[in-house]
This record gives structure tokens, sequence and C-alpha cells, in this order.
């Protein structure tokens, strides 16, 4: 992976970030590697990502706060709600807490659905491919 997509170009853009979000973003991109260690850090649209059998989660720093954007079913994440701004989109105001034990939760359960994801196509293709040679 090159030095612009990777671990420097994540550096950057929370060096580029607002200073109050800096904390944020640095404790949020700690939750992520800590619960998903085998993730590799990206940047797509603008953004840092981590990728761990695809799309994992993303953050981004804002004018009054911090997003997540975790995919999938984040609105329901148990005790989650009152930062839900979507589906799929958590807010982290600048002058509140992070709720880090929620947000560890919410992304070990993203890698366990991506690592299911990824086993149920493995599975599939093999399945595919023990077809094919039958015939």
């Amino acid at each position: 992976m090159s030095d612009t997509t990777g671990k420097q170009a994540v550096d950057a853009y929370i060096a580029a970030a607002p200073k109050k979000a800096q904390p944020l973003l640095r404790r949020i991109r700690a939750l992520i590697k800590a619960n998903a260690p085998a993730a590799e850090e990206r940047i797509s649209y603008r953004m840092p990502y981590y990728h761990l059998h695809g799309r994992l989660v993303y953050f981004a720093a804002h004018s009054n706060h911090v997003g997540l954007y975790a995919l999938g079913q984040t609105h329901e994440a148990t005790g989650l709600q009152r930062y839900v701004a979507a589906k799929g989109t958590l807010q982290f105001r600048f002058d509140e807490p992070l709720p880090e034990e929620r947000i560890a939760v919410l992304i070990r359960k993203r890698v366990s659905e991506n690592e299911a994801a990824a086993a149920e196509k493995r599975e599939a293709s093999r399945r595919s491919s023990s077809n094919r040679s039958a015939r």
C-alpha cells in the first residue's frame, strides 16, 4: 500500500483537521485499530477508512462534530441511538466524551459481519467450483 493512501495519509488527514477535532479523531482511530487490528488504513471519499474483507468503517471531521460511518445497521447499535444522524452515520460532538466501549462493540460487530460475509463468499465460490468440476 502506498504512503498516499495508508497510515501516512491518515496521519496527514488528522493533522489537517480542526484542532478541536483531532483528539476525537485520534481516539476513534485508536479504537478501530484496537478492535480491528487486521484492518488496513486507507483514504476513500477524502476521509480515513478501514478495509477488512470489504469496507469496515470511515470517520471524518466536520465543523461541530466527528462523524463515524460504520455502514450496516448503525442505527440499531445498542447505546448509540442518541448519536445517530442517519442510517450508518453517528455524530460525536467535540464537547462531549466519546462512548468508547459502545464504539468498540460496534467495530467488533462490523468485523464479525465482514468476516461472515467473506466466509459465505468463499463457500459459495467453493460450491460453484465443485459444481463446475462435477459436470
